[in-house]
């Protein structure tokens, strides 16, 4: 198969990008709720032709996942499901039968890439795991993300999100001293694999290219999670030290942390020597930067100094001025950002400027507006305004073009609820 097919099934689906870096580039994707498809996403974004493959019997139960989009008709699709499903080709296939497996080796045979995030082992038991999979196509780039990864003690635990943040230390050192930890307020375990699953298939990708050799990219939920702790490990290997929460506050570096102004809260990181004189001089005391006590930056982490001479400045500073008039006084010099909430991000300029937020039309159900592509090429750029599949849509497309298959064929297949 060329090039040019897979740009043929591509402009079958309204949406779905026939141009971009990974043009060319096929993806079986095989995954659910969000660490799998945000990487087949990402995939899909740069250009790549991915295809969607879900249980007939139990698809993706992220599609119930609110909000949802309503049609007249009072159907609905979920938009969270549409974030993450977007420039995607949709295809139903039992891996439980027989026939199942035998189409989804066809199909391997002529992909790039296999993405699936099932507990480690679970596509062995189907007997379409990756050394199944390698002896249909060498070439395949075997993508696994799973919560504790292909090997260890723990490989066959069940995981999700919260399981990550807990067991890669990210939720002891998250929270305020005093009261219990906080988890990430977002899927930090889910969307860390994700990113890390996307840089080891673009690298397995571009082995495979060159020598034809493919291989499997394990990733781990739990090792994602440890690489975010910073300074944590280190702490603990190099001084004996367990860090704990430390609210918002960073462990040595000061002032960097959040400050209460006129209409709610503000970052300020202004702690160089060079930021410290910057913001003296545009708060109009200019004779806080030749001060002894706090002149310099290791004076000002000390945490007594800090509380008892720095702390009350910026609360001067701040407390009778609103975010946007801090970020106006000082936005452009010193590290200060408003703290924001997702209508004032969604309604940012800077984000607008940097096509953040798409406008995505569903011929049903009307538009839906969802995050952009953080991904910024000038040469081949993302694409990130395609549809989601509904449940298996593009199986007919998909199975002639790429698997080879007649009509008669598939329509066995759909009798026999293998599709």
């Amino acid at each position: 198969m060329t090039g040019n097919d897979f740009d043929a099934i591509a402009r079958m689906l309204p949406g779905v990008p026939a141009k971009g870096a990974l043009r060319g580039v096929v993806v079986l994707d095989i995954t659910r709720v969000v660490a799998g498809p945000f990487c087949s996403m990402l995939l899909a974004d740069l250009g790549a032709t991915v295809i969607k493959i879900e249980n007939p019997n139990d698809p993706d139960y992220a599609r119930d996942f609110p909000p949802k989009l309503k049609s007249g008709t009072g159907e609905e699709f979920s938009a969270f499901f549409a974030q993450f499903n977007r420039n995607k080709l949709g295809l139903t296939l039992d891996l439980a039968q027989p026939e199942g497996k035998e189409v989804l080796k066809q199909l391997a045979r002529r992909a790039d890439v296999l993405v699936e995030n099932f507990r480690a082992g679970t596509m062995d038991k189907l007997g379409v795991g990756y050394r199944t999979l390698r002896e249909e196509n060498p070439r395949l780039v075997y993508t696994a993300i799973s919560g504790y990864g292909q090997t260890g003690p723990y490989n066959r635990r069940p995981a999700y999100d919260n399981s990550a943040q807990a067991a890669g230390g990210l939720w002891s050192i998250n929270g305020f001293p005093d009261r219990p930890p906080v988890r990430v307020g977002t899927i930090i375990g889910d969307l860390s694999a994700t990113m890390y699953a996307v840089i080891g298939t673009l690298a397995a990708l571009r082995h495979a290219e060159k020598t034809g050799e493919g291989q499997m990219v394990d990733i781990s939920q739990q090792d994602s999670v440890l690489s975010l702790t910073e300074n944590a490990v280190v702490s603990y290997t190099v001084d004996g030290k367990v860090p704990g929460p430390l609210g918002n506050e960073h462990p040595f570096v000061k002032p960097y942390e959040l400050y209460p102004c006129k209409d709610g809260y503000v970052f300020f990181g202004g702690y160089t020597d060079k930021f410290w004189r910057l913001s003296c001089h545009l708060f109009g005391q200019p004779e806080l930067a030749e001060d002894p006590e706090i002149d310099t930056m290791a004076k000002r982490f000390d945490p007594d100094v800090y509380e008892r001479r720095v702390r009350p400045v910026l609360h001067k500073w701040f407390e009778d001025k609103t975010k946007a008039e801090l970020e106006e006084i000082v936005g452009d010099a010193v590290p200060l950002s408003a703290i924001k909430n997702i209508r004032e991000v969604v309604e940012d300029p800077q984000i607008a400027a940097r096509d953040m937020i798409v406008d995505v039309e569903y011929p049903e159900f009307g538009q839906l507006r969802m995050f952009g592509s953080p991904i910024k090429l000038d040469g081949t750029p993302t694409d990130p305004r395609g549809l989601a599949p509904k449940v298996g849509e593009h199986a007919d497309t998909v199975l002639r073009a790429l698997a080879g298959l007649d009509d008669q064929r598939i329509a066995e297949l759909r009798e026999k609820k293998v599709i």
